[in-house]
């Protein structure tokens, strides 16, 4: 056999060989089921029920804020939904030009606590949160309400006046 020959029927077998591999490798076997001696966590699925709010309050409402930070290119939009039975909703949108809106959703408890509205985030972009972290209590400090204007302060000291829209309002894509 000539040497050329020789060193082609190599390669070749070399490439053969080597797709066995590779499809070897996309093979998997059953496995037996590893035991550890890690106890397990229970995971509480139970739905957390949000304290009823007074009926009468003020507050209950769909509640918008429209406004523009330093350092950040677009319009913020904040929706606050506080209703009846103690549930919230809370969105967030930064609307740029020509581009998609890009924002935050969350959901859980909200109740009243004298002039301090407490929003209790229990799920975030429909994902459960640690309702013991602490990030996810925010608590906003009702300056004046009038009609439908509400102007609150964050314990960051930032201000937001908001706008009560209807019921069925949702923000704009």
């Amino acid at each position: 056999m000539r040497a050329g020959a020789q060193m082609k029927r190599k390669g070749m077998n070399y490439l053969a060989g080597m797709a066995v591999l590779a499809l070897a490798g996309c093979v998997t076997m059953p496995t037996e089921p590893q035991t550890t001696n890690q106890p397990s966590v229970a995971v509480d699925t139970r739905p957390v029920a949000c304290t009823p709010a007074n009926a009468e309050d003020p507050v209950i409402g769909n509640w918008l804020s429209k406004r523009n930070e330093k350092g950040i290119q677009g319009e913020l939009r904040t929706l606050v939904t506080l209703q009846a039975n103690g549930q919230m909703l809370y969105t967030e949108q930064v609307k740029r030009p020509r581009q998609p809106s890009q924002g935050l959703s969350e959901a859980g408890c909200w109740t009243r606590d004298g002039q301090t509205i407490v929003l209790q985030t229990l799920e975030s972009n429909g994902l459960p949160v640690e309702a013991d972290d602490p990030l996810f209590t925010n608590r906003f400090a009702i300056e004046r309400q009038q009609g439908k204007r509400l102007v609150v302060r964050a314990e960051t000291g930032a201000r937001y006046t908001l706008e009560q829209v209807s019921p069925g309002y949702r923000l704009p894509f």
